[in-house]
């Protein structure tokens, strides 16, 4: 009994105490668990999710809170990983790394491509976690608690890269326990509870004791 929207180019804050049912529902959208009932819609259109690669196809991607890199692989690996382009039979690599840096250097990440994933901080790690979100064509960007592991300089760097996914319009939820953040970033904030849909409200016509 959750109904929720994203416009294009808006984070909206998704918050509520744990075992409300956020993460339950971002990994329905993306494709993780499948719906048992309701309906989805992207662009107007009723879409069924019923895989990530499904997901993937229609823009949407999520970034959980538990990274899931290969670290023995580089930056260029893990962004293209199981969809490398080729030439004939074997891995385009020249290609692949070009096409990384393009995207890196398009959300403003300085990053080296050649890079073993698991020499990276967290916050690096993240990074190219989203870079991987964005080369899937991705429209609709689900993002579970990105700061509990980083520092402030590096939720820094996360809001810059946010900042640039917006004015490219991509839709980002942004699921939070953090307050200060929400009401920095954020344009909208849905609250659930207990797996039901509470309210919407613009971030700039609230406060955090009425969320609370």
């Amino acid at each position: 009994h959750v109904s929720l929207s994203v416009n294009k180019g808006e984070v909206l804050g998704l918050v509520g105490e744990n075992g409300a049912g956020k993460s339950t529902l971002m990994k329905i959208l993306s494709g993780v668990y499948r719906a048992d009932e309701g309906e989805i819609f992207i662009e107007g259109e009723k879409v069924i999710i019923d895989s990530v690669a499904k997901a993937h196809e229609l823009g949407v991607s999520i970034i959980m809170q538990e990274l899931n890199m290969c670290g023995h692989l580089s930056v260029a690996d893990n962004i293209f990983i199981g969809r490398a382009p080729k030439k004939g039979m074997f891995i385009d690599d020249k290609r692949m790394h070009r096409e990384a840096k393009a995207i890196l250097d398009d959300l403003g990440i300085d990053l080296d491509t050649y890079a073993m994933v698991g020499s990276l901080s967290i916050a690096k790690q993240q990074m190219v976690e989203i870079v991987k979100a964005v080369s899937f064509n991705g429209n609709i960007i689900v993002m579970d608690e990105p700061t509990s592991s980083l520092s402030n300089e590096e939720v820094e760097q996360l809001f810059q890269i946010i900042s640039v996914l917006k004015e490219k319009k991509v839709s980002i939820i942004y699921i939070s326990h953090r307050m200060e953040e929400l009401f920095r970033i954020s344009d909208r904030v849905t609250v659930i509870r207990d797996g039901a849909y509470v309210g919407t409200s613009k971030t700039n016509e609230t406060n955090a004791n009425e969320l609370v």
